[in-house]
């Protein structure tokens, strides 16, 4: 990474990557020349999602993530302490965010030089899964 790069940040879980997740991170990559995207490790995936999750591990979904061609670097983080020191590390010019993050605590946000809301698509993760699981049951 050159010094005079516009540096990006996307956090989160991408547990079971789909269009919405490639869709962001390309948003994300068209802003800037460095796109770093910090996972949730497993514990901390466990904790805010519950026991049934991730599907796929952290090692995992960073191999997957790293093969995507618009991401540069993927880091793994345990806690909101540890996010914010990974922040302050990189010290990213801009922070993207899912649209469902307006109006809602931000962690690192006062690390970041801007943040931007990217819009999301329908698509999730939770509604996956839970297609997968109700799949041949009648409603």
């Amino acid at each position: 990474m050159k010094v005079s790069e516009k540096k990006i940040v996307v956090n989160g879980t991408f547990d079971l990557l789909h269009r919405g997740h490639i869709e962001l991170l390309k948003y994300a990559k068209g802003l800037g020349d460095f796109l770093l995207v910090l996972i949730d490790s497993d514990a901390r995936v466990k904790q805010l999602k519950g026991n049934e999750r991730p599907i796929n591990n952290q090692n995992d979904r960073k191999f997957f993530l790293e093969n995507i061609k618009c991401v540069d670097q993927v880091w793994i983080f345990d806690d909101e302490d540890e996010l914010e020191e990974l922040l302050e590390l990189y010290k990213p010019d801009v922070m993207v965010k899912g649209s469902d993050y307006k109006n809602q605590r931000i962690v690192g946000s006062h690390l970041c030089k801007e943040i931007l809301f990217y819009d999301r698509t329908e698509h999730s993760t939770t509604k996956t899964i839970q297609y997968i699981t109700n799949r041949g049951h009648v409603p």
